[in-house]
């Protein structure tokens, strides 16, 4: 007789049997615990999508926020909001009709609750954390004062995945068997980054990595060489002018096979 297979961490749960009753008041921010060791335990992963590329001329339109349950694997809470705007130079790239979003919505009430997932998490995951990163504390997005992990930068994906090194989230998701079916859309990309967390056994060791100290180096190799730090994840000319460049840990400097020196970032970094 066959028996059914028992659900995996990342399938639907029947959301309206684990339904309570509704509370007779709002919930307030929950600080999310650390373990002794200060791993953390709830995650915050977001994206924005925005008008352009550069925070003081354009404006960020769309939100997207997942809290993580560490530990569990499992999304505790998410969020998508848009932001009301006139016009979107983007919207070949994101989908995002300006038209959209100028429709009547709650958003400064989904601003109040995305600052309460932000209280109950102890660290920000975002892909190309960079960028996204700018756009907060600059309205209508609150700053953010918690640490932040990049999933392209900081996160070495073990070997075995065959990823390049700063992978896009969609080859990251392929890369965990995780469906692709849409993309730039902020909480489109917010639940591939939570699929994979929920896939990844190894995802602790990851982010203790991940969260080491870094500073930027520049990579010493001859122009036939090159292939190595491109292989490495350096990229050419970008922070710094006429030179491959990656912030590293030191953990990651001694593995490499190659010489780097350390960069002073405020004398080296090219102007924007």
């Amino acid at each position: 007789m066959a028996t059914a297979e028992p659900p995996q961490p990342w399938e639907q749960a029947d959301l309206l049997g684990l339904m309570a009753a509704p509370a007779s008041a709002p919930l307030a921010a929950v600080p999310a615990p650390l373990q002794n060791s200060g791993q953390p335990q709830r995650l915050l992963i977001l994206d924005t999508e925005t008008t352009g590329l550069d925070p003081q001329q354009d404006r960020c339109i769309e939100l997207g926020a997942i809290l993580f349950d560490l530990p569990r694997r499992s999304v505790l809470s998410q969020l998508s909001l848009l932001f009301p705007c006139e016009q979107n130079p983007a919207q070949a790239v994101n989908g995002i009709d300006p038209a959209l979003t100028q429709q009547p919505q709650p958003w400064q009430q989904g601003l109040e609750w995305f600052e309460a997932l932000l209280s109950s998490a102890d660290l920000v995951v975002a892909h190309n954390a960079a960028f996204d990163r700018q756009w907060f504390g600059i309205a209508p997005l609150p700053p953010i004062h918690k640490p932040w992990l990049c999933t392209m930068e900081d996160i070495r994906w073990p070997a075995d995945r065959c990823l390049r090194a700063n992978p896009s989230v969609r080859d990251l998701a392929l890369a965990y068997s995780v469906p692709v079916w849409a993309a730039h859309r902020a909480l489109t990309d917010c639940i591939y980054l939570a699929q994979v967390f929920e896939r990844c056994e190894d995802l602790e060791q990851l982010l203790v990595e991940g969260l080491e100290p870094r500073r930027l180096y520049r990579a010493r190799l001859s122009y036939e060489e090159r292939h190595k730090a491109r292989e490495a994840g350096f990229r050419w000319n970008e922070p710094i002018s006429g030179a491959w460049s990656r912030r590293l840990s030191e953990r990651e400097v001694n593995r490499l096979d190659f010489p780097v020196v350390p960069v002073d970032e405020g004398s080296q970094r090219r102007s924007a």
